[in-house]
């Protein structure tokens, strides 16, 4: 359990300021300039042993990521911070942004900085119309006050935090279609290599990382790499903003240390499960886009990357999606199907094809109107769709199938069997 002094995000239910002044008063900007001072190098390697894991879905180390950014470099440097948050039951980016804006914006600062970036771009999601203006009311009040702009909070770095709106496509998620939106063109992704540290936006050198990523970097340095690492388990360090929603008693975002266990963090901050724990029947772990789990793997698995691995589902987003045993799982992931299906960008075929095949079979499984032999057809293009892609949407589409097949065929196999028994008796 994550104790109070250890929250990074102490206004994440906006019950303090959400302005400067009130930012400040929390401890942000303090002492920005002196962390600069330290280096560039200095920056990167507290947050490499911080043990700090992108929190954006992936989970790649982030000064790892930081690293293969060029220590000198003819064109201009670029970080790009993805606040496009499309994917369903994740709504964590959106209340550090509302809440904490000053976090995040002095996180840009600094990861900047490290690695000699002179502008930064966040790219927000279109429909975050609210949460847009707040945020560029903070970068206007954090220019106002000397923290941005010419000798950035008295650092002697200048910097430029410019906000850009996006059109709302949840592709551009997808680090590469972000940069080919921010340039003005369709969002779909580019091959790789070329990686975007080499070659990213306007063929510069480029980062890409989550709001919640960034936001947490001032923290860090400030309270040390040794205490974020002190929190969670191995490999999987730190606290993590969870977002909880579905069959529960009192839906909620909350900040928790890494690898705490599933029932712990439903029954303790969203009031249980509607009906009670023994009411459940799975739970997606980290957004839609993870395949997802029963409770009987929910009765003891943790919360963090590799533990979630092991049980062949994922972290993601930290999205836990709670489902009881009112729910129709047939239908709920043939819903998501139906969502991967229209967001794809149609740039690869298996991607193209894929999705809307999935989806139609699983609209007639939800029926009973499939053969029993389909589930294993089915099962075998979601794995011709994943891993062939040039983005990870074939994956997102495919392991929510892959998950639904793994523990509950025989759901499936009834719903089949129950169609054929009742055309039979009408056919009588």
């Amino acid at each position: 359990m994550l104790r109070d002094e250890d929250r990074i995000f102490q206004n994440l239910y906006g019950e303090l300021d959400w302005r400067l002044a009130g930012a400040r008063a929390r401890g942000d900007w303090d002492g920005t300039a002196a962390l600069i001072a330290k280096g560039r190098d200095w920056i990167v390697n507290e947050v490499k042993n911080s043990g700090l894991r992108g929190r954006g879905g992936a989970g790649f180390p982030t000064g790892l990521k930081w690293s293969f950014m060029p220590k000198q470099s003819e064109r201009p440097c670029y970080l790009v911070v993805n606040a496009d948050e499309s994917e369903p039951g994740t709504c964590k980016d959106r209340d550090i942004i509302r809440h904490e804006p000053q976090k995040l914006i002095e996180g840009c600062l600094l990861a900047s900085f490290a690695m000699g970036a002179h502008t930064c771009f966040i790219y927000i999601r279109g429909e975050f119309v609210n949460e847009a203006r707040r945020l560029q009311a903070a970068i206007d009040e954090a220019y106002e006050a000397g923290l941005l702009g010419k000798n950035a909070a008295g650092s002697g770095w200048d910097f430029d935090l410019i906000l850009h709106r996006g059109a709302g496509a949840y592709i551009c998620g997808e680090e590469m279609a972000l940069l080919e939106s921010l340039e003005g063109r369709k969002g779909q992704p580019r091959l790789k290599p070329p990686f975007p540290a080499q070659v990213g936006l306007y063929g510069c050198p480029t980062t890409v990382n989550n709001v919640e990523t960034i936001s947490v970097v001032p923290t860090i340095l400030r309270r040390g790499a040794s205490w974020f690492a002190g929190i969670g388990r191995p490999k999987n360090e730190g606290t993590k903003v969870f977002c909880i929603s579905g069959h529960v008693n009192r839906p909620c975002n909350v900040e928790e240390a890494m690898g705490i266990p599933l029932r712990e963090l439903i029954e303790k901050h969203a009031g249980g499960v509607r009906g009670g724990w023994d009411n459940l029947l799975a739970v997606i772990p980290g957004g839609s886009s993870v395949p997802c789990i029963p409770k009987p793997i929910c009765d003891e698995v943790l919360m963090d990357f590799d533990s979630l691995r092991e049980v062949k589902s994922g972290l993601g987003t930290a999205a836990v999606i709670v489902m009881d045993k009112s729910t129709d799982i047939i239908k709920a992931i043939a819903r998501l199907a139906k969502f991967y299906k229209h967001e794809s960008c149609g740039q690869c075929t298996p991607c193209r094809e894929g999705t809307g095949w999935m989806w139609r079979v699983l609209e007639r499984m939800v029926k009973g109107e499939a053969e029993v032999a389909e589930i294993d057809m089915l099962l075998d293009v979601s794995y011709e769709i994943e891993g062939h892609t040039i983005c990870a949407l074939g994956d997102a589409a495919a392991w929510p199938v892959q998950g639904l097949i793994r523990h509950f065929r025989p759901v499936i196999e009834a719903r089949i069997a129950e169609y054929r028994s009742r055309a039979g008796r009408r056919a009588a």
